[in-house]
This record gives C-alpha cells, sequence and structure tokens, in this order.
C-alpha cells in the first residue's frame, strides 16, 4: 500500500524536524517547506494528502496559503491540519472559515498532532452511515452531495466539504435536536480530536453563506443545533 503523503510547512527548524521524525516513524511519507510560497507550490506539484500548515510563516502567511489552497478546484479537497503559536480564537476561527480541518496550538505533544493528523484523514468526504447522498430541495434550498453543489435561491454557493456534511446531515433530520458531541462524532468523526466549539465556527459559516434562510439552522440554547422542522 502506498504511504500517505503530508506536507508540513514550517519555517522552525526544531519543530520541523520533530514533525517530520514522529510522522515519518507512523510511516507517512514526509515533505516539507520553510516558508507560505514554496509550501503552496509544494502543494500543487505534490498534491498530498494532507498539509501540516504553520500560520506565522515568512512572506506568504498560512492563512493566505489555505485561502489560495481552498479557491483551486485542485487543491481545495487537500485536508489542512493548522499549527499556531498564537493561540488566538480570532486565528483558528478564520482559519477554519477558510476550510482547514482542525488545528493545533504550539506547544504540542509529537502524539497529539499525530493523532489529529490521523483523525483528519480518516475523515472521508461523506460517512456513508450518517450522510446519505439523497439530494434535499426546500424553497430557496437545494443541497446535493452526489454533485457537491448547494444553491441559495437558484445562486450556486461554495461550501467547505465540512460545512456540507454538517447541512446535509442537519437538513436530513428536520425537527431534531444533535449536541455538539453528536455533530462531531455523527459528522465529522468520532475519533475526531477536535474542539466542540469549531462546530460553532461551522455553523456561523454555513448561515452566513445561506443569507435570508439562516434561520433554517436553529440554535437550541444549552443544548446544540437543530434543522427547523417545515411540516
Amino acid at each position: 500500500m502506498e504511504r500517505q503523503k503530508i506536507l508540513v510547512v514550517e519555517d522552525e527548524p526544531d519543530i520541523l524536524d520533530v514533525i517530520r521524525y514522529n510522522l515519518e516513524r507512523e510511516g507517512f511519507r514526509v515533505l516539507s517547506s520553510r516558508d507560505g510560497k514554496e509550501g503552496l507550490d509544494t502543494v500543487r506539484k505534490e498534491l498530498p494528502d494532507l498539509v501540516v500548515l504553520d500560520l506565522m510563516l515568512p512572506g506568504m502567511d498560512g492563512l493566505e496559503v489555505c485561502r489560495r489552497m481552498k479557491s483551486d478546484p485542485v487543491t481545495s479537497p487537500i485536508r489542512v491540519a493548522m499549527v499556531t503559536a498564537k493561540g488566538e480564537e480570532s486565528d483558528v476561527v478564520v482559519g477554519l472559515e477558510l476550510g482547514a480541518d482542525d488545528y493545533v496550538t504550539k506547544p504540542f505533544s509529537p502524539k497529539e498532532l499525530v493523532a489529529r493528523v490521523r483523525a483528519v484523514l480518516r475523515r472521508g468526504p461523506f460517512k456513508e452511515a450518517e450522510a446519505t447522498s439523497s439530494r434535499i430541495s426546500l424553497p430557496g434550498l437545494v443541497i446535493d452531495p452526489d454533485r457537491f453543489e448547494v444553491t441559495v435561491d437558484d445562486e450556486p454557493v461554495s461550501f467547505t466539504a465540512t460545512e456540507l456534511r454538517l447541512l446535509h446531515f442537519l437538513a436530513s433530520h428536520p425537527g431534531r435536536v444533535f449536541t455538539r458531541s453528536q455533530l462531531l462524532s455523527r459528522v465529522i468523526g468520532e475519533h475526531a480530536v477536535v474542539l466542540e466549539r469549531n462546530i460553532d465556527v461551522h455553523i456561523r459559516a454555513i448561515r452566513s453563506k445561506l443569507g435570508s434562510h439562516n434561520d433554517l439552522i436553529q440554535t437550541v440554547r444549552g443544548v446544540g443545533y437543530r434543522f427547523r422542522d417545515g411540516s
């Protein structure tokens, strides 16, 4: 079996060496870049399975690398695990809204990073057991997971893979309330090493893209979220 390929974009040599050593020990093929521009060029050339992307990079920062990756149909499906030394929620929110799959804050243990990488790689485009391929058509909203398309008021709107999974899952169960933990396990993966607040970031992005239909996703205070039952 061909080894999964991971690109590490990190400008600190010591951290890069630690990440490379631990990922290679786990059987991954590891590529590396020391700045954002080189990293983006390597992504386009090598098409890795996942990018471990530091946000604080010389020249082009990690957020811009992520933005350009996710705006290119060729590289947009590639998974991204962000690494930040800041630990500032604003950076995390921006990264997740751009389409990053997870993040880890420095300092981190190699074991934690490997666990997060494995969790992100385990996520397929859709979990067959939980997100069927059925097309959902509602007044002003059509969700077609087979074609990976969402239209709002007859206009196509771009959704990340995680956003589309969440929207389709909730719309498939109108009226039913799901906790953040349930959404993490059923939509993202039961073994995913991510925080429940990530769900809030994705829901906020989905609502923004739904425009005047943003009230389709309702917040149940102290519990979680549900898709409005139109019956």
